[in-house]
């Protein structure tokens, strides 16, 4: 059974960093695709930043571009998601995402296959 669990989220002020850390485990996820989902109070969930698990290949929506780098160990099965410049509308529950689809087809979705609990990240101003 896929398990995801994230760790690292907290509260921090606008400009500040944060680093994100998804567990992995239950399958091989090889050729799947890993994502960070995030979620703001009384909005939809809204696609982060996906990666692919084999190749390493990165996608990013225009609102992180520049700012969060996601990234992935494949010996120590983890999927972390690194956030500078935090800006108070990055406030969210994130949570990571695994899907067997690949990069291209899941970048800029939700249509994820698993997910975890998810993380609060909160940036006041």
């Amino acid at each position: 059974q896929v398990q995801l669990v994230e760790s690292g989220g907290g509260l921090v002020q606008a400009g500040d960093s944060l680093r994100l850390s998804c567990a992995a485990s239950g399958r091989t996820f090889s050729s799947w695709t890993m994502g960070w989902i995030r979620q703001a109070p009384g909005k939809e969930r809204e696609f982060v930043a996906a990666i692919t698990w084999t190749r390493g290949i990165t996608y990013y929506a225009d609102s992180v571009k520049g700012r969060f780098t996601i990234s992935r160990d494949n010996a120590k099965n983890t999927v972390d998601l690194q956030m500078n410049s935090l800006k108070p509308e990055d406030t969210a529950v994130y949570y990571c995402a695994a899907g067997r689809a690949a990069g291209a087809v899941l970048a800029g979705t939700t249509k994820y296959d698993y997910w975890g609990q998810g993380t609060q990240v909160t940036v006041s101003s």
